[in-house]
């Protein structure tokens, strides 16, 4: 397997394109991006937990539930959301959308991204589709562009891989900075294969997937309305078709994670506000969920977070979190460290803490990534979960965000 270059449009048959067409005040920045499969494709999708969900999602829901689309639109700026037209809006961006690419406005994907309870103006989408089709190509980072809300850099990745002795690839970009939170409530991921694979096995690898990297994010503790995570797959590598369990859907589930492993650190490195990627691992545990129960509770830490931002070892802190996450552990066997790249501390073992150099601990965690490593010594699953520090700017940046 091999990291390449392309996003979106490194699997054959997949352009992409965005452009500014004018829901966001800000000439410069596109709030617009789209996806288009040369073939019909197979899709799968996860959504949001919150009740409170934007029209898009409800629209998306609809159009593949036969497990087919050819197409994403995305609007930046405007969620769409907690409006009595929403539905209606939803569904004119994809009748906009499939009469310029000439196919089914139920073969598309729709999405919206940016301020709550503000009615979205079709004018503007209507009035840029016609430039936004005719420009699209090799444009992956013009789309991860187009659906950047508070983002402050642009998030994609796409990798190379083989089944059945055919080169398949399989491409993402991902839009995500702040209402992020566990439990399939996170961003907007979009994400593309050119590897054949029915819509069945596409949403079970999806959603397996999900467990392990999109619900192990928390940024803010809020849970979005409007995110979901995509896949579309066209089949064009000409692979036998994965239709079960086995060797080949094995193969497509670690491409599939690789790609969304990365965009979950990218996501998390860029929370709003954040100076600091934070990564906590949590090993030892007596199953799974304990671990990854334990690792969400110690990302999710709002003084474990501020205290990262300060590069203070408060390692009680780490512990606090462990206690309240509702695991049912031995906090008299607990052990815990700091990483980096400047080298690893123990600051704790056996639930008590140990002598250790505040300043070599600064040093570490003045870097950019910090893993907090947890061994909870009571058997050997495993998880990880990812976040950010809690900084000043976070407050600044949503204090005013509508306004």
């Amino acid at each position: 397997m091999d990291i390449i270059k392309g996003g979106v449009c490194a699997p054959k048959g997949f352009t992409a394109n965005g452009v500014h067409c004018g829901i966001r005040k800000n000439r410069t920045k596109r709030d617009i991006a789209l996806i288009y499969s040369e073939k019909k494709a197979s899709a799968a999708a996860v959504y949001t937990t919150n009740l409170v969900k934007g029209a898009p999602l409800t629209v998306t829901k609809n159009n593949i539930a036969d497990g087919k689309a050819q197409a994403i639109v995305c609007n930046s700026g405007n969620a769409n959301t907690c409006n009595a037209n929403g539905i209606e809006i939803a569904e004119k961006m994809c009748a906009v959308t499939a009469k310029h690419l000439n196919i089914k406005s139920d073969d598309i994907v729709v999405a919206s991204t940016g301020v709550i309870g503000q009615e979205l103006s079709i004018e503007p989408i209507e009035n840029s589709m016609a430039e936004l089709c005719a420009g699209l190509g090799d444009h992956s980072d013009f789309a991860a562009e187009g659906i950047m809300t508070t983002d402050v850099a642009k998030k994609e990745i796409a990798v190379s891989f083989t089944i059945g002795g055919k080169e398949c690839r399989i491409g993402g970009i991902a839009k995500g900075s702040g209402m992020i939170h566990p439990n399939m409530a996170t961003m907007h991921v979009f994400i593309t294969t050119d590897c054949a694979i029915s819509s069945e096995m596409l949403q079970k690898a999806l959603s397996e997937d999900i467990t392990k990297t999109f619900n192990m994010i928390s940024i803010d503790g809020d849970t979005s309305t409007n995110d979901m995570v995509t896949v579309l797959a066209n089949g064009m590598a000409e692979n036998e078709e994965i239709t079960s369990a086995g060797e080949d859907f094995n193969e497509f589930c670690k491409a599939l994670n690789t790609v969304t492993v990365y965009l979950c650190r990218c996501i998390a490195g860029d929370g709003e506000g954040a100076t600091k990627l934070l990564e906590c691992t949590v090993s030892g545990a007596d199953k799974e969920e304990t671990a990854k129960t334990v690792a969400r509770s110690v990302i999710c830490s709002s003084l474990t977070k501020a205290a990262m931002f300060g590069a203070d070892a408060n390692w009680g802190r780490v512990l606090c979190a462990i206690g309240y996450s509702g695991a049912e552990i031995d906090v008299n066997k607990v052990d815990v460290a700091f990483s980096s790249p400047k080298g690893t501390i123990d600051v704790c073992k056996n639930g008590s803490g140990v002598d250790f150099s505040e300043e070599k601990a600064k040093e570490i965690l003045l870097e950019k990534e910090i893993n907090i490593i947890v061994n909870l010594n009571s058997g050997s699953e495993k998880a990880v979960a990812w976040g950010c520090d809690l900084t000043y700017d976070y407050v600044k940046i949503n204090g005013d965000y509508r306004t």
